[in-house]
């Protein structure tokens, strides 16, 4: 079994064929207040991620890779690594799986998969999440892979029902060396 990959999921780099996945999970304004977006995308500016997304990580400082079912080759998610720091050795990192894949477990196996490319691979120290308090669902995928809860950020997001509390997730890899 390659690095990025399992029985069931392989994380694989962009294609052009992600366009229309791409364009729908992003321009889902529900998904905005987990991120930074503030408006929508274009195709076209959506076209030119996808042709760039080719570049070195420690480049662009981030790594995005599409959750593949292997069963049906469908795209189910996305899996990103972003704010990579080489110098300290860590980076952030977000998981979106979409609606009709969820609580399948694909989230959960993304997760393990890039952790252990990050750790392995990349040779990070460290991975962060900010994680809303009330996302009960990503607060346990979290936990379960590693995850502790190093702080509480308080009215960090911008929700359509007010400021709400994240929580900082850290998974710290312990070295043996």
């Amino acid at each position: 079994m390659k690095l990025l990959e399992n029985e069931r999921i392989i994380l694989r780099a962009l294609e052009p064929e992600d366009l229309d996945v791409l364009y729908r999970w992003e321009n889902d304004a529900s998904l905005w207040q987990h991120g930074n977006t503030l408006t929508p995308f274009s195709r076209y500016v959506l076209k030119e991620y996808i042709a760039s997304a080719h570049q070195d990580i420690y480049t662009t400082g981030q790594l995005r890779l599409m959750i593949q079912s292997r069963q049906t080759g469908e795209a189910v998610g996305t899996i990103d690594l972003f704010d990579v720091d080489p110098h300290h050795r860590r980076c952030g990192i977000g998981v979106l799986v979409d609606p009709a894949y969820r609580r399948k477990g694909y989230a959960g196996e993304a997760l393990s998969l890039v952790l252990s490319y990050a750790f392995s691979f990349l040779k990070l120290k460290q991975v962060y999440a900010h994680v809303p308090v009330n996302n009960e669902a990503s607060v346990k995928l979290f936990t379960l892979a590693g995850f502790k809860i190093a702080g509480r950020l308080v009215q960090w997001i911008s929700t359509p029902d007010g400021f709400a509390d994240v929580y900082l997730m850290q998974y710290v890899f312990a070295e043996t060396n």
